[in-house]
């Protein structure tokens, strides 16, 4: 059974957060949200936030400025069984406990989920009272769209 990262947030995190399904290997081994190099995570969001040289700062920096910003990062999965980074290789899957998101974000209005794997989860999280939006996925595996038209998207995050 692999172990997801405990969420990235603050009592003021008061916009939004992000939502991944799981982190894939190279996060898994360098302990850090989005780590693959091809994965445009932190490019997107740097865009977003107007901190276009977000993904070239180290990771810990990379958590401050966007704590900063009013973002949160987590996962909707905590653990589960899975083979290589894909999720559609995803078994046995655990989700997160988001009855604990009042008690660490009271602030928080809105969850985006990075990719329509996360995406699943928006109807649970929308019940909850929180807006919601899915968006095109930063993974390297969604080749569909350009970064520019993710981009487009991604900028509906409140910031």
């Amino acid at each position: 059974m692999l172990k997801g990262f405990p969420p990235v947030i603050a009592a003021d995190t008061t916009h939004t957060l992000v939502l991944g399904s799981f982190p894939g290997e190279a996060s898994l081994a360098a302990a850090q949200y989005y780590a693959h190099p091809r994965n445009q995570f932190w490019r997107l969001l740097g865009a977003v936030i107007g901190e276009p040289s977000l993904h070239e700062l180290p990771y810990d920096d990379r958590l401050v400025r966007v704590l900063a910003h009013g973002i949160g990062i987590w996962d909707v999965l905590d653990a589960c069984h899975r083979e290589g980074s894909l999720d559609s290789a995803i078994r046995h899957a655990q989700p997160n406990d988001f009855d604990s998101l009042r008690e660490h974000a009271p602030l928080l209005k809105k969850v985006c989920f990075n990719g329509k794997t996360a995406g699943r989860f928006a109807p649970v999280i929308a019940a909850a009272g929180y807006d919601t939006l899915v968006l095109p996925s930063s993974s390297p595996a969604y080749a569909m769209l350009s970064f520019e038209e993710k981009l487009v998207v991604w900028r509906q995050i409140p910031v």
